[in-house]
């Protein structure tokens, strides 16, 4: 029985942990920040569509840019999740934002298993415009060990004018950038938002395929 958490006394489902980890640089101000916010809306009206999705995703945002590395929301239910209105400003301080999200999510499933709340492996879904401001690599090290050790999924979305051979190296080398066509954010959430419920549908471990990528290009 799940003790100290009323939200899994109420709520015992398998949980899907995602992750947002957006660039709100100075770069991705106007049109970029508008369409990102946008997207966000949709994924959660998305998700709400779906019973079994609105009852195992869990979502937390972590910005990085306007005021350095943010976690903005931490893991809440999709029912509970307020969609921010994100603003720009400032660097682009990646690595310390990949090395956070990481660790919030060890942090999650710490609290999944003193709740005996079983969960699939967690998303981290990066999204930016630019390229990192501070030291990266180490962070692009802990992704792959992280990946190596199934305790993670990582996606990286590039948004025009964000450096490519960068982000390759940040990826794990299984699951490559993916270019966003334009601002195609609206089609990348209902993207995101399929694949979630699809593996939120699933036994917890079971490989799920995922819906075909037809709003970006897959970096090789």
């Amino acid at each position: 029985m799940p003790v100290g958490f009323p939200e899994f006394i109420e709520n015992p489902e398998n949980r899907c942990p995602v992750i947002l980890l957006l660039d709100t640089s100075a770069s991705m101000a106007g049109a970029s920040i508008e369409a990102l916010n946008e997207g966000i809306q949709i994924f959660k009206q998305n998700l709400l569509e779906d019973e079994q999705a609105s009852l195992s995703v869990d979502v937390a945002i972590i910005t990085f840019g306007n005021q350095g590395v943010q976690c903005i929301q931490d893991f809440v239910g999709v029912h509970d999740f307020l969609p921010p209105t994100l603003q720009t400003g400032g660097m682009t301080p990646m690595g310390a934002a990949i090395d956070q999200a990481l660790n919030l999510v060890e942090t999650r499933k710490q609290v999944y298993r003193q709740n005996h709340v079983d969960y699939y492996r967690p998303w981290i879904f990066l999204i930016t415009d630019g390229a990192p401001t501070d030291d990266w690599q180490a962070a692009s090290t802990h992704v792959r060990s992280a990946e190596q050790q199934n305790k993670v999924s990582f996606f990286a979305v590039a948004v025009e004018g964000a450096n490519l051979k960068v982000l390759r190296d940040i990826a794990p080398p299984h699951r490559p950038p993916i270019s966003l066509h334009g601002l195609n954010f609206r089609e990348l959430f209902v993207w995101l938002s399929a694949s979630v419920k699809r593996v939120s549908g699933s036994k917890v471990g079971e490989a799920v395929a995922l819906p075909a990528v037809g709003w970006g290009e897959v970096v090789s």
